[in-house]
């Protein structure tokens, strides 16, 4: 490898074959110091006996949980989020109190908001200023616990909206200029490319503003190695253009888990 950025477990596509609580002490196995997670639970507000035994997965398996996806409704079924949505982002409301004590007992620093997908016979403009109420509100929820709520754009869901970096860093600013300055990019590189971004584009002009970035290769979404990205290089970029932070493994295992970290010896 040709950079130094550390690497963060998606324990949401990666060790699957494992049970939820199971995966943070598998990717302690393999040689990881740390984690992350989609919205590990089904309800926005779980049972405090969930949390609990999530928390104390996480603690005790010693790894730490880099990321946590605040809800973002049935993902298997096709949702991307809902603070976006008339109907549901109280959904999303209700889900930041959760998401903030989770983040405080385990030291979470970034947390991703799915936007949510545009819904037919609603304005898209009504979405866009409920979409940026609900962000403002979680960053400054998890501004007491020194966190950055995240922006992703997302590939695969057609009605979602944000597709490019560009797309992204719209909503951050604007959420910045409602006094909202811990909110940043998400930078997928597989999203993006899927969308037809331009990689070297977005990371020599943006690379600093990063808040996160995730990768997985294209196409196929496999573990590195098995597209036709080149991530280190994208990485190496990255780190030079003052990117510092975790690259989140997020992508699906075109072979048990375990085997799929043969990347990082080869």
């Amino acid at each position: 490898m040709s950079h130094s950025l550390a690497y963060t477990v998606n324990c949401s596509l990666l060790f699957t074959e494992l049970p939820r609580n199971v995966r943070p002490e598998a990717a302690r196995s393999a040689g990881f110091t740390a984690v992350e997670f989609w919205w590990p639970f089904t309800e926005p507000v779980p049972t405090d006996s969930e949390v609990d035994d999530f928390v104390r997965a996480v603690d005790n398996a010693g790894v730490h949980l880099t990321g946590l996806n605040f809800f973002a409704g049935d993902m298997p079924g096709g949702d991307r989020g809902v603070l976006s949505s008339p109907q549901r982002s109280a959904e999303f409301r209700e889900n930041i109190d959760v998401v903030v004590d989770i983040g405080r007992r385990l030291g979470v620093p970034a947390f991703n908001a799915l936007y949510g997908n545009r819904e037919p016979g609603t304005d898209p403009a009504e979405q866009d200023e409920i979409a940026l109420e609900s962000i403002v509100t979680a960053a400054k929820a998890v501004a007491a616990i020194d966190g950055t709520v995240l922006i992703e754009p997302v590939s695969g869901s057609p009605e979602y909206p944000l597709h490019t970096a560009a797309d992204a860093l719209s909503v951050v600013r604007a959420a910045g200029q409602r006094g909202a300055d811990n909110v940043a990019l998400l930078a997928d590189f597989f999203h993006l490319a899927v969308n037809g971004d331009d990689l070297d584009a977005v990371i020599a002009d943006h690379a600093a503003e990063f808040g996160h970035v995730q990768i997985a290769d294209h196409p196929g979404r496999g573990e590195p190695g098995t597209g036709e990205l080149p991530l280190d290089d994208l990485l190496s970029r990255s780190q030079a253009g003052g990117y510092s932070g975790w690259v989140g493994l997020e992508y699906k295992p075109t072979v048990p888990t375990v085997d799929s970290f043969a990347w990082l010896t080869s």
